[in-house]
């Protein structure tokens, strides 16, 4: 996935929230077969964009990593950093300053040319912005000074990026994070509405003309038709080219073609309608046996480097009618320490991954990945959960709770333990594991409701009214630690389980940051500050030992990923890191 920061959102970190799976109506949905134009590359989303102004995405399906291009690429095989639209890059001898030499003649996908001034633009003006709601500044601020990154002109091609104090990660993420177009933005990111805040929070909706949306990247959007499907068209300003001299990409449309569910996509991919599908564990052993008969290829990407998990809202703050965001007597459940690792221990992870994923994963105990350098195994002192209800009862009834005559849960005042566990709609798995969590927690006297939601109704929920009791959920993720640091900054945008205010919200009352989440933030400071990889990942190694004790979240299980691609697509290097499109730009369509 390493065309662009955000084009495959599975494994990149700017993907910016949860990876669930979104719905969407299918009666509305009638796919677009691959057959009827030739150089077409058909693809499935299980939700439709929620805006097309990039910064202000919060949902894991996006367009735009077909529209940008990053200052530098990541190889998808090597994972060494390559030229993007800079063309080359210097890094100072005390790691503080970068120089980025950008190609010459770059252009915007309407043929306007793409300067430092552009650069200069989106940092300062939007990612930098305190009015605009973006994750970038979280991972971007360095430090204990939470000081953000300087940026210099040095003229047109060139420009310099610095920070105050050493930056483990600056580089990769001064070279990944998407530019915008300043002839475009400027007015609205200056400019603000009768209420102050700034007319960009309103600018470029899915209600805007697509042909209006500009960008830098591979492909340019030529139609979106809602709940149905978007497409894109070959950027002819974009400057790459193959050493004959073509332009690249070779692939002339993308469509993108929103399907909820995923027993759908399996149909409409078996039937010819789809280039690819992410292919899920149950149908995984049908999908390999008609490979050769399907003209497809099964390609295996080993463990994924993101995390599903249960979150407990443990958030003490008010709304604005100063009414808790949780239940008074749900919240003393959920910032019980022993609840959450009673919890932890009654779900039965080993046999979600025999039953639900059909063997193809394992039980997953740390946010960061085990294909990660500063991954902190069982072996060296990570605290895990095997499936124990006994241990579950003993530690409930240590904090308090009771059992009646009829096995039911209560707490310490005789209140019945029951409350929502909620996720979005559309995924059988997940929903499966909702299930499952459902009936495990069952025997432990627990009733527990689930709920779903639409993709874009549950991240509003979550984020914006902060009204939940738990969610399952998921993160994308990568190696590098910090690129999760806005998950765990006490005032990250995906800190989720005690979610502070965020940029244009009204502050509220009530809302305790507790030692440990503290903690957390703190270390995962000290280790973006250290070069030392040794002792970054002892710094690293205290992050996963405190959460493995507080269980913010409990991990469910770590998937094989697994992804079909149809035979007439030439040039894939699938790789576990890139996946199949990371090289998006060379590949072709043979029939």
């Amino acid at each position: 996935m390493k065309i662009s920061p955000i084009l495959h959102s599975k494994r990149r970190w700017l993907a910016i929230l949860f990876g669930l799976i979104a719905a969407i109506s299918i009666s509305a949905c009638s796919p677009v077969r691959s057959t009827n134009l030739a150089n077409r590359l058909v693809v499935p989303t299980p939700s439709g964009p929620a805006t097309f102004n990039y910064p202000l995405n919060q949902s894991a399906y996006s367009v735009f990593g077909y529209m940008y291009e990053g200052l530098l690429n990541e190889n998808g095989v090597t994972s060494k950093l390559e030229p993007g639209l800079a063309e080359s890059w210097e890094v100072s001898k005390d790691g503080k300053k970068i120089v980025f030499t950008l190609r010459e003649g770059l252009k915007w996908s309407d043929g306007e040319p793409m300067t430092t001034d552009d650069i200069i633009f989106t940092y300062e003006k939007i990612y930098f912005n305190e009015k605009i709601p973006s994750g970038l500044k979280d991972t971007l601020r360095v430090g204990t000074s939470r000081q953000l990154p300087k940026l210099k002109k040095i003229d047109s091609r060139r420009i310099e990026f610095s920070v105050p104090e050493p930056f483990a990660p600056f580089i990769r993420f001064a070279g990944a994070i998407p530019i915008l177009p300043a002839h475009i933005l400027q007015e609205v990111a200056t400019q603000t509405e009768a209420d102050g805040k700034p007319k960009f929070l309103s600018a470029w909706g899915t209600d805007t003309d697509p042909k209006k949306i500009v960008g830098n990247g591979q492909y340019r959007m030529l139609s979106y038709t809602p709940n149905q499907r978007v497409v894109l068209e070959r950027n002819p300003y974009f400057w790459r080219k193959d050493p004959a001299g073509n332009s690249q990409p070779y692939i002339q449309q993308i469509v993108w073609q929103i399907i909820e569910n995923t027993d759908t996509q399996l149909l409409n991919f078996r039937s010819g309608d789809l280039d690819t599908l992410d292919v899920q564990p149950e149908v995984f052993p049908l999908l390999k046996r008609e490979e050769k008969r399907g003209k497809y290829t099964v390609f295996n990407g080993g463990p994924d480097t993101g995390s599903v998990f249960m979150c407990f809202n443990l958030n003490k703050g008010r709304n604005a009618q100063n009414q808790p965001f949780v239940d008074p007597i749900k919240s003393r459940w959920f910032t019980t320490k022993e609840f959450r690792q009673a919890i932890a221990y009654g779900i039965n992870r080993s046999a979600m991954t025999n039953n639900i994923y059909r063997g193809l994963g394992a039980p997953l105990h740390s946010p960061i990945p085990a294909q990660s350098p500063f991954y902190l195994s069982p072996e060296q002192g990570l605290k895990t959960y095997s499936y124990d209800p006994q241990k579950s009862k003993e530690l409930l009834l240590s904090a308090g709770f009771k059992y009646n005559s009829n096995g039911e849960l209560l707490d310490g005042e005789g209140n019945k333990v029951r409350f929502t566990l909620l996720m979005a709609a559309g995924k059988k798995v997940r929903e499966q594991m909702g299930t499952q969590i459902k009936q495990d927690l069952g025997k432990l006297g627990m009733e527990i409701d689930t709920q779903f939601l639409s993709f874009n109704t549950y991240v509003e929920k979550l984020r914006l009214t902060k009204n939940w009791d738990t969610y399952l959920g998921a993160f994308t993720g990568g190696t590098e630690p910090h690129s999760g640091y806005n998950i765990w900054s006490v005032n990250g945008t995906l800190h989720s389980f005690n979610q502070g205010p965020q940029p244009g919200e009204p502050p509220f009352k009530g809302r305790e940051v507790y030692d440990w989440e503290q903690k957390i933030d703190d270390f995962y400071v000290k280790a973006s500050q250290e070069l030392d990889e040794a002792k970054r990942k002892e710094l690293y190694g205290e992050t996963q030992r405190i959460i493995s004790e507080q269980v913010p979240f409990i991990y469910m299980v770590n998937p094989l990923n697994f992804e079909a691609v149809r035979d007439r697509l030439s040039g894939i290097r699938y790789s576990a890191i890139g996946g199949a499109f990371w090289n998006l730009y060379e590949l072709k369509i043979t029939e």
